[in-house]
């Protein structure tokens, strides 16, 4: 029987209340029901640098590992070598170990590469020594992916560019989940508009979007809005800007799981109206995926990374970064949203499940067999 090994070098988050905990999570289950389906078994290598290195060498040595057929790798923000509790590997040289057995062996080796934030010092916290000494490591880790894997996995190809390894690179942004979704029926002819995230960064212009928000309500209400945040984020914002939110008559919310699903089933189209920027051109906000699997058309800023999965597929509508032209895009969507509603039914889940992202990985990695 083949087997695929999937190779965590840190351990799953029991709580995956950001995207960069939820992703390994949704792509082991993913892999799993791909295995049933397939007949392959899928073996889970993670945890701790100790435990990671005793699971390997008791599979090994059961023979566990004698068929694998190809391996996918997560990375983290942080380097591997630094994932164990208070960043000190126990066993520093197991991810050698297990990428040299597999190379060994000429098992493909793919890696998710998840962020280069590093490489940018307006995002980059650290100074000094520190940060020259991190910089170093994160070289290291780019020169083991250079030598040990076949295929260098992004969250868009927009990102390749910043990425120094010589590698084949291929865009895998997060993926979508099937839900059961019944919406509700609208109460009136207002469209309703929903905002989740962060409030506390200019970046992500929640402000931008109140300001095109007055002007698409300028001639008549168009759109109403409600924003989901943390209740911490929300008690942070400065009392002028509070004001602006209550004169705008938006609804804040501090709302998840079954809440958030509910709130979701209320709404309209969703937006995410970042600035643009050389790191949110290739960023892919979880966010979006989220929308999307919960059938609600976007209205966003035409960042390349989001725009290029928005517009192919025709998922909702794209606008600059400034308040004018995002008045434009919510009056057009007020109008028009059951159109790119009917194309979201349509194609989402077949072309950005994360069942469809474990074909994709499996596809770069091995040859069709004939």
């Amino acid at each position: 029987m083949k087997s695929v090994l999937l190779y965590y070098p840190f351990e799953v988050a029991e709580n995956a209340n950001s995207g960069s905990k939820l992703r390994p999570k949704e792509i082991h289950k993913a892999f799993q029901q791909w295995g049933d389906r397939e007949n392959v078994e899928i073996l889970l290598l993670s945890g701790n640098s100790a435990a990671r290195d005793a699971l390997f060498e008791e599979w090994k040595a059961a023979g566990k590992l004698d068929h694998i057929w190809f391996c996918y790798m997560e990375n983290q923000t942080i380097p591997f070598w630094m994932t164990d509790p208070g960043h000190m590997p126990k066993k520093p040289f197991v991810d050698k170990k297990v990428m040299s057995f597999l190379k060994e062996r000429n098992v493909p080796v793919g890696v998710f590469y998840r962020d280069v934030y590093w490489k940018f010092d307006e995002l980059y916290p650290l100074k000094g020594i520190k940060k020259t000494v991190m910089k170093t490591v994160y070289r290291m880790e780019e020169n083991f992916y250079n030598k040990y894997c076949d295929v260098i996995f992004l969250p868009s190809d927009a990102m390749g560019i910043y990425v120094d390894i010589n590698k084949k690179m291929v865009a895998l942004p997060p993926g979508g989940s099937k839900k059961d979704i019944v919406k509700k029926e609208k109460p009136g002819t207002v469209s309703q508009g929903l905002y989740v995230g962060g409030i506390n960064n200019e970046d992500y212009g929640l402000f931008l979007l109140l300001d095109a928000l007055a002007i698409a309500n300028r001639g008549g209400a168009v759109c109403e809005l409600t924003v989901v945040c943390r209740e911490d984020e929300y008690a942070g914002v400065p009392e002028e800007k509070k004001r602006r939110l209550q004169e705008l008559g938006v609804k804040v919310k501090h709302v998840s799981g079954e809440a958030l699903n509910e709130l979701y089933r209320e709404t309209d189209f969703a937006f995410i109206p970042r600035y643009r920027s050389t790191y949110n051109d290739f960023a892919v906000p979880v966010k979006l995926v989220e929308y999307l699997s919960n059938e609600l058309p976007v209205v966003a800023t035409y960042c390349a990374a989001q725009k290029e999965i928005i517009e192919k597929d025709g998922y909702g509508i794209i606008c600059e970064d400034n308040p004018y032209d995002m008045a434009r895009a919510i009056t057009e969507m007020a109008k028009d949203t059951d159109r790119y509603l009917k194309n979201i039914q349509q194609t989402f889940l077949e072309k950005h499940s994360w069942m469809a992202r474990v074909e994709k990985v499996k596809g770069s990695l091995v040859k069709e067999e004939l």
